[in-house]
């Protein structure tokens, strides 16, 4: 291979990198305008993103206390006999 072939492989590499990194960088500011938006989302609810795992811990045990409540007033003795 001569210099004027291994040259233009090197530039056509180079090319290929710099739209990976164009890629790359539109993707990082995706997800940075996604976070911002989630973080607002969350400040709307009146949640902080580092109280987030703890909040969706206590919104799950309510869930199943609430469905566990809804189930005890089910008549379970006319149900049964269907």
């Amino acid at each position: 291979m001569n210099y004027e072939e291994e040259l233009n492989i090197l530039k056509n590499d180079l090319e290929k990198a710099k739209g990976l990194k164009y890629q790359a960088e539109a993707r990082l500011e995706q997800l940075n305008n996604q976070e911002k938006q989630i973080i607002e989302e969350l400040n709307e609810l009146g949640v902080k993103p580092e109280n987030l795992e703890s909040e969706i811990e206590k919104l799950d045990k309510e869930i199943r206390s609430l469905f566990k409540e809804a189930n005890e007033y089910l008549p379970k003795d006319l149900l049964e006999k269907k």
